[in-house]
């Protein structure tokens, strides 16, 4: 049966957009998607309105959405191998290589995370659209690391609470461009799409929502440093789009920092080291680590040779 969920928007929310403020309220379901839920009629207000995706919230006011059942899956299962570091009946978490694509798109139809894990699993969690089952955070195609996928709904709601209370631990490490001086930091600057390359993100006050990434300096280079970083919220490219945005891009970020890498790699030298969350149907707190993939450990290897032979 079709589920109906009711939201009430606070106040201090007046003037967002509607599409933009339920993606942000209803964790695990995209911003598309919510506009597909306005143009068929499942997004409703109090009195009966049906409100178009640009309309401005005025505070107060309920919102009611009907998440129709999920749909049949088209996505076909792949023998695909996976990193497997942890699996029951509810969820499994899997390091994911780089180059994988999490989940099918225009372009990618197979040979994505989604494809290996229906092979696996052969069930996923149906809350997030046909072409996403099962997947409660993403990681980019050329980042490394480790991933919890649901395998049911309830696991799905669960985990999808702690993205949105930022209680899933998330931390990353990365080599980027230059010196960073201060051993810590956090940066606060709201992402949202680039005003004139829909494919990037950027810092902007313009329909962006809050980004917060915490970073904390590991060791420095001749010209290099490595961090590791912290998310408190997870927005597309989120790390990337930071640490551009101090004058530091990740190393090998051809999107958003220097258009020749210094080293020859796959794609950004970003990795997905930890993951921590509350298992989201029996309660207890689970952690699990990875080390990055070989061309980001020959790069440090490279790079602390070098130190070494200046010492």
């Amino acid at each position: 049966m079709s589920r109906l969920v009711e939201l009430e928007v606070p106040p201090w929310d007046r003037g967002k957009r509607l599409d933009a403020w339920l993606a942000g309220e209803m964790e695990g379901i995209s911003r598309s998607r919510i506009q597909q839920l306005l143009e068929a009629g499942a997004v409703t207000l109090a009195g009966g309105e049906r409100p178009k995706a640009n309309y401005r919230l005025r505070g107060g006011e309920k919102v009611l959405v009907t998440l129709p059942d999920p749909v049949s899956l088209e996505v076909k299962p792949e023998p695909i191998p996976l990193d497997i570091l942890y699996e029951d009946e509810d969820v499994i978490v899997v390091n994911k290589p780089q180059g994988m694509v999490v989940h099918p798109a225009p372009g990618n139809e197979s040979g994505t995370l989604v494809n290996a894990l229906l092979y696996h699993c052969g069930d996923l969690s149906g809350i997030n659209g046909i072409l996403r089952p099962g997947i409660v955070h993403r990681l980019d195609k050329d980042t490394s690391g480790i991933l919890v996928a649901a395998k049911n709904d309830a696991a799905h709601r669960g985990l999808a609470a702690q993205v949105k209370a930022h209680s899933m631990k998330r931390v990353y490490l990365a080599l980027v461009h230059g010196n960073i001086s201060e051993p810590c930091g956090r940066i606060e600057a709201p992402i949202g799409r680039h005003p004139v390359d829909r494919q990037r993100m950027a810092v902007t006050a313009k329909n962006s929502r809050e980004a917060i990434t915490h970073y904390r300096v590991l060791e420095h280079f001749d010209g290099f440093t490595l961090l590791e970083a912290r998310l408190e919220t997870g927005r597309t490219h989120q790390i990337r789009v930071h640490m551009a945005f101090l004058g530091h891009p990740v190393v090998g970020d051809l999107k958003y920092g220097p258009r020749r890498c210094p080293f020859d790699v796959p794609g950004q030298l970003l990795h997905a080291a930890c993951l921590g969350f509350n298992h989201p149907v029996r309660g207890e707190y689970l952690e699990f680590t990875a080390p990055p993939p070989q061309p980001f450990l020959q790069v440090l290897e490279k790079l602390r040779r070098q130190k070494e032979g200046e010492g």
